[in-house]
């Protein structure tokens, strides 16, 4: 078959340009100008990596400690020295303070269901409504304009919806979000990225789901802006936190690693401070009730802290420029002395801003750690005003792996059946070509009757093969579904697992990778780890480096770069 003339600037008989010739055409192979300093290197390598004496130091297994479940770990994005760290910074609500969620939830739930009917005109029929636990997730998007809730994957397209408290009707999920990306700066879209918006988004499908049922017209916007200002006010005016106090045991997990976390940080030469959106009153009496009494050398909990800043107003804390403001906390109250010019410890002050807050403490960049469980206020918007490091605190990620471990075999089994369905496919596809061959040679050839017999034997059995390929393929698929949804549903009816949606990671997931260089389930496991740990993260791998390219083996650790979402515009 001819190709038509070749090009007069390559012969005929050269290799394929890009091959390994003498003078390629993308690139070069050539030897390294320095090339004797690389073969000296390759010989103490392979002396580094026999030597007796080095090797049994790094395969003798440490002293046995205490063994640590794997949910506990602290998990890295991005590598971090912690040698490197002088000052780390903590916030207080699910963060040193975790939270019994589900008692905590149900008392945001049920006093925002109160203030709604008698401040805003609800009808009482709605005050019947239950909470369901099982229908609020982290990382969720509320359709204000549609009235749907939706889950995303990382490329922002959506996997699952509900209107009310009912999967969404497929032929208005393909008009609607088939062919879209939901873009979270959109106004129609609301996203609720905190455990305290948990129960809003409970009581956003809830009463769609009663008003709708009874023939009521519900405006989704305006609800959702009710809700929203309803239990804001909850918090701005303290209700909900008097409600806490009055029995803190109650609704505030009372750790007993924290004190000593804390303390091994600062043994290792750290410096602590407290920066949180909670006011002097409500924090003190947490902190109080965290840390008081847990270790002999810190009499107060204050004493854990260089800097304490409460009523921070983050994020914008990390972009505006509000002054600091020193407190009398020898009160309650904690009455405003005057504006602060300097940041004292065992002095506690409110509001402030990033760059004084730097300038003031001397500390600034990536020698600052701050640990948050916000994944917009205190992660994304001071990893994008600052080169501060950043550590996402995840309660929920104890129990997804706990989950996920206790179904180790059906996950096991899923991942082979997917790997067979990707084989079978392949297959599949291999077969129709062949067997499309096959029958246009029948076709279209003059074939002696032998041959013709031949190639006609030969197309039977591919077409046998392809069919029994087919059939095989048709019952993976139905047996992939079915595995997965178990699995997914398992953990959570309605949404599946926090960190996943489809075989993609969600869009929650996606942002706590992109802005958190580490992540754990709360403060105290740090406890486990060296003040001067090295958290390494792999480095990511490009498909041809998956597939195989060696490249992928030059550096298998990652970087400390900047993170892989602080270019982004979104």
């Amino acid at each position: 078959m001819s190709w038509g003339p070749v090009s007069p600037l390559l012969s005929p008989a050269q290799p394929i340009p890009g091959g390994p010739s003498v003078d390629p055409l993308h690139g070069s192979f050539r030897s390294s100008i320095r090339r004797e300093h690389a073969e000296d290197a390759a010989r103490r390598a392979r002396d580094l990596l026999t030597d007796d004496v080095l090797g049994r130091l790094l395969t003798t297994p440490r002293e046995p400690t205490t063994q640590v479940p794997h949910s506990r770990d602290v998990f890295v994005n991005r590598n971090l020295r912690m040698d490197h760290v002088e000052l780390i910074g903590f916030d207080m609500d699910y963060t040193l303070a975790i939270y019994h969620m589900r008692r905590l939830e149900q008392l945001s739930f049920d006093m925002t269901l109160a203030k709604l009917i008698s401040e805003y005109g609800y009808p009482p029929f709605v005050g019947g409504l239950l909470y369901d636990h099982h229908f609020v997730m982290r990382g969720l998007a509320v359709d204000r304009v549609n009235g749907n809730v939706l889950k995303m994957d990382r490329f922002g397209h959506v996997g699952r919806a509900y209107h009310g408290l009912r999967p969404l009707k497929r032929d208005a999920w393909k008009e609607l979000y088939r062919n879209k990306r939901v873009r979270l700066r959109n106004p129609q879209f609301a996203w609720n990225d905190t455990l305290f918006a948990l129960p809003e988004t409970c009581l956003y499908s809830g009463i769609i789901e009663l008003m709708e049922s009874l023939g009521h017209t519900v405006n989704y916007g305006k609800l959702y802006d009710d809700i929203r200002e309803a239990i804001d006010t909850v918090h701005r005016d303290n209700s909900l936190k008097r409600e806490i106090r009055k029995d803190l045991a109650r609704y505030v997990f009372l750790d007993p690693e924290l004190g000593p976390a804390l303390h091994k940080l600062r043994s290792g030469g750290k410096r602590l401070f407290l920066l949180t959106n909670s006011a002097w009153d409500y924090t003190n009496a947490v902190m109080r009730y965290l840390l008081d009494g847990q270790l002999p050398e810190y009499p107060s909990w204050k004493n854990y802290f260089d800097f304490v800043v409460t009523a921070a107003g983050k994020p914008a804390f990390f972009t505006e420029n509000r002054p600091f403001l020193e407190l009398d906390s020898s009160t309650e109250a904690g009455k405003v002395v005057g504006e602060a010019k300097s940041l004292e410890r065992g002095t506690v002050y409110s509001g402030g801003n990033l760059a004084q807050f730097e300038e003031f403490t001397g500390y600034r960049g990536e020698h600052v750690l701050y640990v948050g469980d916000h994944i917009y206020g205190d992660i994304l918007k001071s990893k994008k005003s600052s080169l501060w490091r950043t550590c996402m605190i995840v309660q929920e990620i104890e129990d997804e792996i706990t989950y996920t471990d206790a179904r180790r075999e059906e996950i096991v089994t899923l991942s082979e059946v997917e790997l067979t369905r990707a084989r079978l496919d392949d297959e599949v596809n291999h077969r129709k070509t062949v067997l499309n061959t096959l029958e246009r040679r029948l076709e279209r050839e003059e074939l002696p009757a032998a041959e013709r017999q031949e190639v006609e034997e030969l197309r039977k059995k591919t077409k046998a093969e392809l069919e029994k390929l087919r059939r095989s393929l048709k019952e993976t698929n139905g047996i992939a579904d079915t595995l997965e949804r178990d699995v997914e549903e398992g953990f959570n009816p309605y949404w599946g697992l926090l960190f996943k949606e489809g075989n993609e990671n969600s869009r929650f997931g996606y942002q706590v990778e992109q802005y958190a260089c580490l992540y754990t389930s709360r403060v105290s496991n740090f406890l486990h780890h060296s003040p001067m740990q090295y958290y390494r993260s792999p480095r990511d791998l490009m498909a041809h480096e998956q597939a195989g390219a060696l490249s992928s083996k030059l550096s298998p650790m990652g970087s400390e770069g900047p993170p892989k979402g602080s270019l982004e515009k979104e």
